[in-house]
C-alpha cells in the first residue's frame, strides 16, 4: 500500500504559478504498525526521507494536506536512486506507483487522475 499526499502549499515559485489548488505531492510507505516513511521531493536528484506516525499524519491533515491511498502498489526496492531521475514531486509519485502518464504534470492532475481509477481518500 502506498499513500500519496497532496499539499496545498509551497515553498517553490514555478508550482505557485501553474498549480491551482494542490501544490505539491509526496509517496509514503509504511513500514510498520504506525510508522511511515515520506519521500519528499526538494529538488532534482535531492529526496530527504522523512519519518512519520499516524499521529504526524493526522496534523498534516488538519493542516489541508489531502491523502489518497493507493493499493495493490509496493514502492520500487530501488526507490532513491530511481528517485534521482525525477525533475518534479509529480515524477516522484508517477515512478513510486509505477504509474506511466505523460499527460499528468501537475500535484492536481495526479490527483484527479488517481481519484478517477479508483484511489480512494484516506480522510473523509
Amino acid at each position: 500500500m502506498i499513500i500519496i499526499a497532496f499539499s496545498p502549499n509551497t515553498s517553490h515559485l514555478m508550482p505557485r504559478i501553474f498549480c491551482r489548488h494542490l501544490r505539491h505531492c509526496a509517496p509514503i510507505m509504511c513500514i510498520a504498525p504506525n510508522r511511515y516513511i515520506m519521500y519528499q521531493f526538494v529538488r532534482r536528484g535531492h529526496i530527504a526521507t522523512i519519518y512519520l506516525s499516524l499521529r504526524a499524519i493526522q496534523i498534516l491533515h488538519a493542516h489541508g494536506w489531502k491523502f489518497i491511498c493507493v493499493q495493490g502498489r509496493a514502492l520500487p526496492r530501488d526507490m532513491l536512486r530511481c528517485a534521482r531521475k525525477c525533475r518534479t514531486c509529480v515524477a516522484l509519485c508517477k515512478t513510486a506507483i509505477r504509474y506511466n502518464a505523460p499527460c499528468v504534470i501537475t500535484p492536481s492532475g495526479l490527483f484527479k487522475k488517481m481519484r478517477a481509477i479508483g484511489a480512494h481518500d484516506l480522510f473523509l
